[in-house]
């Protein structure tokens, strides 16, 4: 059975979305997420009518938003986020977003041509936030062919 890899990254914005201090990253999420849908890799990410995911409640608080997403494989997905635009606004997320306590990023195996849901993505990061690195939940720091996120300093 062929894997892809799903992710799920959660952020708790400093402000509600229509407010002008994050204005810079609500006008950012077509282009970003445009990059995104046509980067060699891509196959799934989660969006409601609007073409985004900003509305997606899934964690009981409106200033908390979700992107989720399913890759043909890791490298794909790192080489969005390392060298796309994506990092231009990976760098200014402290503009936007709280410093959050726990791991709000998780990765894990999905069997091509399933996509999860945000219970089921709930359910790994809480998992990653409980036990750490898994097979079933993991970060960067799980994959030893990756090293583009060590310049980033996340895990």
């Amino acid at each position: 059975m062929t894997q892809h890899l799903a992710e799920l990254n959660i952020a708790r914005l400093r402000y509600p979305l229509e407010d002008p201090r994050v204005a810079a990253f609500v006008k950012a999420l077509d282009l970003v997420n445009g990059i995104a849908e046509r980067s060699e890799g891509f196959v799934w990410r989660l969006k409601d009518e609007s073409g985004n995911a900003t509305a997606i409640d899934g964690f009981d608080d409106p200033l908390v938003i979700v992107n989720m997403s399913v890759w043909r494989d890791v490298a794909s997905f790192e080489n969005f986020v390392w060298k796309t635009v994506h990092r231009q606004f990976y760098a200014r997320r402290a503009e936007w977003f709280e410093i959050m306590e726990k791991q709000h990023f998780v990765m894990w195996h999905v069997t091509a041509g399933e996509f999860p849901t945000v219970a089921e993505a709930k359910e790994r990061l809480d998992e990653l936030n409980k036990h750490g690195n898994s097979d079933r939940a993991f970060g960067w720091s799980h994959l030893p062919e990756v090293k583009l996120w060590q310049h980033a300093r996340c895990a």
